[in-house]
């Protein structure tokens, strides 16, 4: 089964439609697909639902596609660092339904793994847990969630070999592995492809039984907020 494109496009190729729900990858800006994002910019998809961490910022990221008006729903925890997102949801133009970090990696994970729903604490009492079934366990209130299957998953990798087995770099771990573990298809941008036998399976993070595609490229790496120090005199 060929798993390697040459290009984010062609790795997209048949996998986009509008009104879809992708789940991407990545934490602000740290280990974000930023080469399959521009792809499905660039294809014009329209209507999507998106289920990540947050939006990127404005112009880069998922960024991009708030601004051509591509993203109809967000499925999120965060919604910092990005006006447009606030202006569109503000404005009523952006749906977003907001989950707690560990909730929606859970829900990923729990897409991944087949598992349909699970019961957890966080949110009960607030407006997360409204029209939610509740039930008690032990004495204390649980709320249901729902597990996320996307149709496709878009996620950021530092190496891979030809089998789609997957490493990620320090904090670019985020989001990936249980975004890349809920799509019907995984897509998977790296910076390196290796051969097969060459990654010491014990360092292996997300098995490429998970991965069905992978593009490799070169990668802006932009960081969200730069804070120094004044040079000491």
């Amino acid at each position: 089964m060929k798993k390697i494109y040459g290009s984010a496009s062609e790795a997209l190729d048949g996998a986009l439609f509008d009104g879809m729900l992708i789940a991407a990858g990545g934490f602000g800006l740290c280990g974000i697909p930023e080469l399959l994002i521009d792809a499905i910019r660039a294809a014009g998809t329209k209507d999507l639902t998106i289920a990540s961490n947050n939006a990127g910022v404005d112009g880069f990221g998922l960024g991009v596609l708030l601004g051509t008006r591509q993203v109809k729903k967000m499925i999120s925890s965060y919604v910092g660092e990005n006006a447009e997102f606030m202006r569109q949801y503000l404005s009523g133009e952006l749906e977003l339904e907001f989950n707690p970090q560990g909730t929606l990696a859970e829900r990923m994970r729990a897409g991944g793994a087949g598992i349909p729903g699970f019961y957890t604490k966080t949110g009960v009492g607030t407006v997360i847990a409204e029209g939610k079934d509740h039930k008690e366990f032990d004495g204390q209130t649980y709320i249901l969630e729902r597990g996320i299957v996307a149709d496709l998953s878009i996620v950021k990798a530092w190496k891979a070999d030809e089998t789609g087995n997957l490493i990620f770099r320090k904090t670019a771990r985020n989001f990936n592995p249980p975004a890349a573990m809920c799509g019907k298809l995984c897509v998977a941008e790296v910076e390196e492809i290796v051969p097969v036998g060459s990654l010491d399976p014990d360092h292996i993070h997300l098995p490429g039984i998970y991965v069905h595609r992978i593009v490799q490229g070169q990668h802006e790496k932009r960081i969200e907020q730069r804070t120094v120090r004044q040079r000491e005199a």
